[in-house]
Order: structure tokens, then C-alpha cells, then sequence
């Protein structure tokens, strides 16, 4: 099993910034974030793909967000800048051991682990 936290969430203006941080149990192969929106689905926004230092975005997010993790420490963070309204949603980070859909990064499939979400609101 592995217990994962976010922190980090919180409500911005247009423009700003904010930096989340996923504390994990143990260390894990496979990282991401992702988020879910009122009313809808959830969806991939950052991970680490297969294989050392290589990562992928979701279009939406490309140029703004960056993720990056401390080994040492089983954490993963997602950098936010230049938010926008569109980026409101619940933020979870999610953490697996095998990657079952290892051409797809952001597949659900290949996170068994969830942590309970961190709130971002963007306000115009």
C-alpha cells in the first residue's frame, strides 16, 4: 500500500501561481497528477513517462505547469504558473508500480494509488 498527500492547493487570481506537493509512503515507479472539474471527468495533467527524466503534459497545460519529484524524499510536485479559470478542479496525485499502459502515461490504468485531492480555484 502506499498513502499519498497533497498540500499546496488554494484559491489564486488570473496570472498566479501555485506549487502542489504529493508526500508518498514509499517510493514509486509511476507519478502523476491529475484533476476533476465540477461536473467533469477527470483527466490527466502531468506524469513521468517511462524511462529516466522524461515527462508528458496534457495540451492544456503545456508551457505552464512543470513536474518534478525528490526521490529522496517520495515526493512529487507540480509547478503552476500563469493560471487561468479553466484550471480550476480538485488536483490529485496518483502513484503506481507497473506500468499497464506504458505508450498511454496518463492512463488511469497505470495508477493504483490516489490521494484525497488539494482544491485549486482560479478567479478571473
Amino acid at each position: 500500500q502506499v498513502q499519498l498527500v497533497e498540500s499546496g492547493g488554494g484559491s489564486v487570481q488570473a496570472g498566479g501561481s501555485l506549487r502542489l506537493r504529493c508526500a508518498a509512503s514509499r517510493y514509486t515507479s509511476n507519478r502523476g497528477w491529475f484533476r476533476q472539474a465540477p461536473g467533469k471527468g477527470r483527466e490527466g495533467v502531468a506524469s513521468f513517462y517511462p524511462g529516466p527524466g522524461r515527462t508528458v503534459y496534457a495540451d492544456s497545460v503545456k508551457g505552464r505547469f512543470t513536474i518534478s519529484q525528490d526521490n529522496a524524499n517520495n515526493t512529487v510536485f507540480l509547478q503552476m504558473n500563469s493560471l487561468k479559470p479553466g484550471d480550476t478542479a480538485m488536483y490529485y496525485c496518483a502513484a503506481g508500480d507497473v506500468w499497464w499502459s506504458p505508450s498511454a502515461p496518463m492512463a488511469a490504468s497505470n495508477y493504483k494509488y490516489w490521494g484525497q485531492g488539494t482544491q485549486v480555484t482560479v478567479s478571473s
